[in-house]
């Protein structure tokens, strides 16, 4: 282990406070270890269900909490309906961020969802730099999250850097066991980025990058590859693909997406400049800051829709910019969205989610405009795909970066918007039209950073 590294302790706290009293943690370990082994059978299966019974539940980041005096450390809220707990490290380390990205998925298979959780700035390799970074995973059971294994850069037999590992997290699967696999995106990965990709339960770990041998690309350091992730089945063949944005590819961070088959060993290339992609590859335009995978005409083909916040910039720096969302079809059609109301400064298609929000069976898209406060939901039509819905605006204003995250739970989305309050955070659960706080944070927690 490197002078000076962290080893990290899982803690689950009770909802007596975020500090609570530590329950036993799992020090950090081999990829391959231990099977987890539920307290008791979960029963049925709704969105982020970590206790397993039949209800969602949700957890909240608030990456820059302070905890037992460590300023941004970090902590998440997890909450089985009325009940919530908090999850930290048991020594916590200032300025880690503990909580930053989150996903769910049933990694070992017993219908309990279960929960990873990222630490992206953990570990600077020396003082100012990024992060080294870690993953924090936490297993449902009957009696809701309990700790499991840490993963990181190790697992892949690289060196710890600045490789920022839990910038992006997606999970889905990818294997076809039947069970949820984690893909986790390590931007800063070696200087030029890379995607870990944890199968068969998690016990199995490899890395993708862009000079991988069936990738083939060209790298730059500031490629930001692995800062947006996505799975789906974009093509309508037997093995479901993922999504990697890399916002900082090309000529001054124009963005590129690569669509990666795993099983295959194949991969494509797309920027606003491949064949039947609208519009042209520009400086700033992030094309790939965010991606997503939704069957909006119901035809049993993913859609990927590609943000970039960064189209139609206006001035410097490169902050102010309306933005825009690509839809692009397996058929070739691209359809471009844009957000007239959020004007020069929006940043449309910061951050895309897939929902039913009308519960009709067809996925429709959720994109973010996060210098405007708004989210515009894009609905899904059979056949169709998608017409403009409805406009959510920020009760807390332009400023509270509403939209920052978003998650949907059956009809329900929720929204981050981690700088109201004086950036203590708010997160809201959206209905049609109304707009209810469900959980708010103080002193510059970031809460809402993210949520699922």
């Amino acid at each position: 282990m490197r002078a000076g590294a962290t080893v990290i302790l899982l803690t689950c706290v009770s909802a007596a406070g975020p500090l609570g009293r530590p329950a036993d943690g799992l020090r950090r370990g081999p990829v391959r270890g231990a099977a987890f082994t539920p307290a008791g059978p979960c029963h049925g299966h709704a969105a982020a269900d970590f206790d397993g019974d039949g209800r969602s539940d949700h957890a909240i980041g608030a990456p820059y909490a302070t905890v037992a005096g460590r300023v941004r450390a970090g902590t998440v809220a997890v909450s089985y309906g009325g009940h919530v707990s908090w999850l930290s490290m048991p020594v916590p380390v200032r300025g880690a961020g503990f909580g930053a990205t989150l996903v769910t998925g049933d990694f070992n298979g017993d219908r309990c969802d279960d929960l990873a959780v990222a630490v992206p700035d953990q570990d600077p390799p020396r003082p100012g730099a990024d992060g080294t970074g870690v993953v924090a995973l936490y297993y449902g059971s009957p009696r809701g999250l309990r700790p499991g294994r840490v993963l990181g850069v190790r697992d892949l037999h690289r060196t710890p850097g600045s490789d920022r590992f839990g910038t992006a997290l997606e999970a889905g699967d990818l294997d076809g066991d039947g069970r949820d696999d984690l893909v986790v995106g390590a931007p800063g990965l070696s200087g030029d980025g890379g995607v870990a990709v944890y199968t068969h339960g998690l016990r199995d770990a490899r890395l993708i990058t862009q000079r991988t041998s069936w990738v083939g690309q060209r790298t730059s350091e500031t490629d930001g590859f692995g800062s947006a992730l996505a799975i789906g089945d974009f093509d309508g063949g037997h093995d479901r693909e993922l999504a990697v944005g890399a916002p900082g590819d090309g000529d001054e961070s124009s963005g590129a997406v690569t669509v990666l088959d795993p099983a295959a060993h194949r991969s494509r290339r797309i920027t606003q400049d491949s064949a039947g992609v609208r519009g042209v590859s520009e400086r700033y335009d992030k094309f790939g800051a965010a991606v997503a995978a939704a069957d909006v005409d119901h035809d049993g083909v993913d859609e990927l829709a590609v943000g970039a916040p960064g189209e139609d910039q206006t001035r410097i720096p490169e902050n102010y910019a309306a933005g825009a969302v690509h839809v692009l079809y397996a058929s070739g059609r691209d359809d471009v969205w844009t957000l007239k109301k959020a004007g020069g400064y929006g940043r449309f298609g910061t951050t895309l989610a897939t929902a039913d929000l009308n519960g009709d069976g067809t996925d429709d898209l959720v994109a973010s405009a996060t210098g405007r406060g708004a989210v515009q939901v894009l609905t899904g039509h059979r056949g169709r795909g998608l017409t403009r819905g409805a406009l959510i605006m920020s009760p807390a204003g332009r400023t509270s970066q509403f939209g920052w995250t978003l998650t949907a739970h059956g009809r329900d989305l929720y929204v981050g918007a981690p700088g109201a309050g004086g950036f203590g955070g708010t997160v809201y659960r959206v209905h049609g039209r109304t707009r209810t706080p469900v959980q708010s944070g103080s002193n510059g927690e970031l809460l809402g950073y993210a949520v699922v």
